[in-house]
């Protein structure tokens, strides 16, 4: 089949080249629609279930709200983990499903249970699905600066005049805002003066709820024309909301300007953005939709924000301060770079070795062809232009032209033996048969490589989503460069000339012969020697390996920081405020920094669900070029470290914006580890998190170690009096309206501004409702027309009780977050479970770890099953490739000397194991069996021509040399930039390189000196 694919190739020359400009066509328009982002969407396939009520303690959301909704999705097909969150006012729950599942398809489940359980939940509590972003949705963020506007007005202009401009633009799922205050029109009621006109709560709401509304009386003709009948009522300015009748005593209308006034207020709020240290602001967060272009989707808001320029107030600005543009640019440039000067070293080698332009030029060829052909395929199955998705293609560089190198080398070969026939015909052969003769081992090796990658596309989590791009690329980019191989290249190869083809002298090859030669036949003379001392080198190797430390991905450079700030959780909204202040003025102080922006508490979409004690803190950098000399990213956080410590009363935890969302969204953790402890009493797991606390604090490597904040909120309890109730003639209901309506305020109506519309509250005024006492003094009516205190009918005092309440998967929980820095993830977790296990954990409570370390063992344990099942087939193709037994295992004998390289380049850049270096490992061991294949078919072939053992050996062993040579070099040199790149994402790409470009050097010698003494020994070759 393959020769036959040859031979049509090289006589079709004219059909291979208009095939070539169809699919360079193809690709090109694949290339420039291809969707764009920095990095691989990693979130996990999840939904958001928000539920907001007002004044509901975290107690009452748990078990009121979050447990009957938990309860009911439970049963949803597909559904791996439930994780939630209860606070004041908001439940929070995360259903995440399995990857395959269709998201739409799973909201729709979910919204027919919501309907199901609709009826169990308290009435006012708006449920809501969060929007269909992920962990890499937010990629976009502005703050709105204005001279002459307030927090007030500013928010008003965002959310009635932005928000809807942003959210047409294509690819934009939700613009969430943040800060500032949500304004109202507030009725506050005087208690005097409702004592003095003898008017009730119920009374002014009924009042403000019967007397804002239009009404239609379809319409009347009238001298042949149509008049629409409108009955207009709605209530349009505060004088409307003041004239309204509250009650009539002896024909004297009550106002509701006689016991209330009527301000313009804010909504209480549950969050806040403060900047630079100059106090509140108003952010606006855009939300990409699940699937889209980070890029397009950025530059389309960009331009839609240009437009509106000219509808706001002129001193108003958009101010940027996170765009994922200038990520996009920076990441896939670190891969572009690399791809561009890879395959310019790649050609440099080519031209070197083979010594001919127009054979240099023809394999040349196959690089930007596969890459180009490579985005037809990723268009095609929905794969983003990536870091990990290039960086396939990058780490592929060198290996795309391996097949071509031993394709052209060998028709080189055949024209120099054949060049007496010069003729036309006897020239198309011979490029056939230097095609045919390569054509099955070639393409076998390819196999192989492509298979050994097969563990990557079984990963799971965010080590699969990660991962399976560049296995996917590096895959398709290796295939289609083989194709072209045995396509593309033979056809093109009978465009040479012979002269062209003619072998000159290269003094690299007679250099790198001159050495080669008496090391093979010194191998071959001292087999056992040669084996014993491999032996050793491997087995010290392996040591050295069970030595190195390990963790799940190095922290992939995002270009800012992102800082946590914990208070106390029983701070107000405006102490939270101030104290970042203070933090980003410290910040600021350190010239690397050009913008903070701190986020305090909840968005009004609450996505990241924060209490009003916690604050996200965006650290914005300059450029590298522009920091101080010899000052890198840890030394800045060091020095962030020392200012902020001078602030009494706040934990930190410093990480990076999209890392800080997508941990949290994947693990419900913000921090690369945690302790999860499960049990029923929040009190109890609290006593435990605080041992736990105790016991990691004392372990090298431990930063940022802190409790999940679920105590310490202030409570004024309101217990109401059963008995006094009864005496008096009122119910639980009754005094439940004045504490929801009286001190925390109800909506009654809405007002409308045109297309604006804002919400009429009612309460008491707020001297009659800040403090204990004035609590206690609140008068309530009575059936019988007593005005009594509301301490009458409760007993009213101050505790403190749960901030939040945490569940995962039905069970409480409370979880103890930390960062590591100094010491591999996999050694400190080892070092921590020996001291937890001291721990004497009550019935029924009991611990996990979460975050990188449950994704490294996940990984790790995916590894150990999948690995050996590869090397089976590996084997099975090496079988296919050659019909022997014997030679398929003596390939397989050559790889583990072939990994040496790349445990001693770990060991020597002083970096951990990890996923990265296992799939260098994994590429290692594809390209050493790709070029033991080439070796053993080549001496097997000089075999069958009747050459002894010894001779097949030594010639095949010369003969492969160059195109061996060349293999190794180019995917060495393709690897340089990434191995030496400092650029965003190349803390991800470089433990790969260094694991190939060092198992590539001992896995060359092994194929060259090794493979052919065990050949030697193997067949008993003489």
């Amino acid at each position: 089949m393959l020769n036959k694919i040859i031979e049509f190739s090289v006589r079709q020359r004219l059909l291979i080249i208009l095939a070539l400009i169809f699919f360079i066509g193809w690709g090109l328009n694949s290339y420039q629609k291809i969707p764009i982002d920095a990095f691989p969407d990693v979130t996990n396939n999840q939904v958001q279930i928000l539920t907001t009520i007002n004044g509901f303690s975290p107690l009452e959301v748990e078990k009121l709200i979050t447990y009957p909704i938990e309860v009911e999705m439970s049963s949803i097909p597909g559904l791996v983990e439930n994780r939630s969150i209860s606070q004041f006012g908001l439940s929070a729950i995360t259903l995440v499903f399995e990857d395959g599942i269709d998201i739409y398809w799973a909201r729709q489940q979910i919204l027919e249970k919501l309907i199901v359980v609709r009826d169990e939940i308290p009435k006012g509590a708006e449920v809501e699905m969060g929007p269909v972003s992920t962990g890499l949705g937010e990629i976009y963020q502005y703050t709105l600066e204005s001279e002459s506007l307030s927090p007030m007005e500013l928010r008003e202009i965002q959310d009635w005049v932005i928000a809807p401009v942003l959210r047409s633009v294509k690819g934009v799922i939700e613009v969430n805002s943040f800060g500032g205050f949500v304004k109202q029109f507030h009725i506050l009621l005087s208690p005097t003066s409702m004592q003095t006109f003898d008017v009730t709560l119920e009374e002014v709401w009924k009042a403000v709820e019967t007397n804002n509304s239009n009404a239609g009386g379809n319409y009347i003709e009238r001298n042949f024309e149509q008049y629409v009948v409108r009955g207009i009522g709605l209530i349009e300015k505060i004088a409307d909301i003041e004239n309204i009748v509250v009650k009539t005593e002896n024909g004297i209308p009550i106002k509701i300007s006689d016991v209330a006034q009527v301000k313009t207020e804010p909504q209480v709020r549950y969050g806040a953005v403060t900047k630079d240290g100059k106090g509140e602001t108003v952010a606006g967060i855009i939300m990409m939709l699940k699937g889209e272009s980070g890029k397009s989707v950025v530059l389309d808001v960009k331009k839609a924000i240009e437009n509106l320029k000219s509808s706001l107030p002129k001193d108003l600005k958009i101010v940027p301060f996170y765009d994922r543009t200038e990520l996009v640019a920076e990441a896939i440039s670190t891969v572009s770079n690399a791809m561009l000067i890879g395959a310019i070293l790649v050609i440099l080698v080519l031209i070197l070795f083979l010594g001919s332009l127009g054979s240099s030029l023809i394999v040349s060829l196959i690089l930007p062809i596969s890459v180009l052909l490579s985005f037809i395929v990723m268009k095609m199955i929905g794969l983003s232009s990536n870091l990990m998705s290039l960086g396939g293609l990058a780490i592929g560089i060198g290996m795309m032209v391996d097949g071509g190198i031993v394709v052209i080398e060998n028709i080189n070969r055949l024209i120099q033996e054949n060049k007496e026939n010069a003729n036309k015909k006897h020239f198309l052969q011979v490029v056939v048969r230097g095609a045919e003769e390569v054509g099955r081992p070639s393409f076998f090796a390819v196999l192989v490589v492509v298979t050994v990658f097969i563990p990557l596309f079984t990963l799971e989590g965010l080590e699969g989503k990660m991962f399976t791009p560049l296995a996917i690329t590096i895959s398709v980019a290796l295939l289609i460069a083989l194709i072209l191989s045995l396509t593309m290249l033979p056809a093109f190869a009978t465009f040479l000339k012979e002269k062209n083809a003619k072998e000159k002298s290269n003094p690299i090859l007679s250099f790198a012969t001159s050495i080669y030669e008496p090391i093979l036949s010194f191998g071959l003379r001292q087999k056992a020697l040669t084996l014993g001392i491999s032996v050793v080198v491997f087995i010290l190797s392996a040591l050295l390996f069970s030595r190195l430390g390990t963790e799940f991905v190095p922290v992939l450079e995002e270009g800012s920081i992102a800082v946590q700030a914990f208070r106390l959780p029983s701070i107000s909204t405006k102490g939270s405020v101030e104290i970042c202040n203070l933090i980003e003025k410290r910040i600021k102080e350190i010239p690397e920094v050009t913008t903070v922006v701190s986020k305090t508490g909840r968005a009004e979409v609450a996505t990241d669900p924060m209490l009003p004690s916690i604050s996200d803190i965006y650290v914005m950098m300059k450029p590298l070029k522009e920091w101080r000399e010899g000052y890198t990213k840890k030394m800045i956080v060091n020095e962030m470290r020392e200012k902020l410590e001078e602030i009494p009363g706040v934990l930190y935890s410093f990480s990076q914006p999209i890392a800080l969302r997508v941990d949290e969204l994947i693990s419900g953790v913000k921090s690369q580890l945690a302790v999860k402890i499960f049990g029923e009493s929040s009190e109890v797991m609290n006593g435990i998190a605080e041992e736990i606390i105790k016991e990691l604090q004392t372990l090298e490597g431990a930063q940022d170690v802190k409790v999940e904040q679920t105590t310490g909120f202030g409570y004024l309890q309101i217990k109401i009096n059963r008995e006094s109730l009864g005496r008096y003639g009122l119910s639980v209901k009754d005094i439940q309206e004045y504490i929801s309506i009286g001190i925390g305020g109800e909506t009654v109506s809405t007002l409308y501004e045109g297309e604006k519309k804002f919400d009429i509250v009612v309460c008491l005024e707020e001297n009659h409702r800040n403090t204990l006492e004035a609590i206690s003094n609140i008068l309530v009516s009575t059936p019988q027309g007593y005005k009594l205190p509301l301490s009458t009918f409760a007993e009213i005092y101050t505790e403190e009780g749960p901030s939040q309440v945490s569940r995962e998967n039905g069970k409480r929980k409370v979880t103890v977050e930390l960062n590591v820095d100094g010491v591999d993830i996999g050694t400190f977790v080892e070092k921590a479970q020996e001291k937890l296990k001291k721990l004497n954990l009550p019935t029924g409570y009991f611990l996990e770890w979460g975050g990188q370390f449950e994704n490294q063992q996940r990984a790790n344990n995916r590894m150990m099953v999948i690995l050996p099942i590869t090397f089976v087939l590996i084997f099975v193709l090496l079988f296919i490739t050659f019909g022997s037994v014997k030679s398929s295992v003596l390939v397989l004998m050559n790889l583990p000397f072939s990994l040496v390289g790349g445990v001693l380049g770990v060991w020597i850049w002083d970096i951990y194991l990890s996923v990265p270096t296992s799939v260098g490992f994994i590429a290692v061991i594809g390209t050493a069996v790709q070029n033991g294949i080439v070796m053993v078919s080549f001496i097997n072939e000089h075999r069958e021509k009747g050459h002894s053992g010894l001779d097949a050996i030594k010639i095949s062993s010369m003969l492969r040399l160059r195109p061996i040579l060349m293999t190794s070099l180019t995917t060495i040199l393709g690897l340089i930039p990434l191995l030496m790149s400092s650029g965003i994402g190349s803390e991800i790409q470089q433990p790969l390189a260094i694991v190939v470009v060092g198992g590539l050097i001992t896995s060359t010698f092994s194929t060259l000196v090794l493979l052919p003494s065990l050949y030697s020994w193997f067949e008993r070759a003489k």
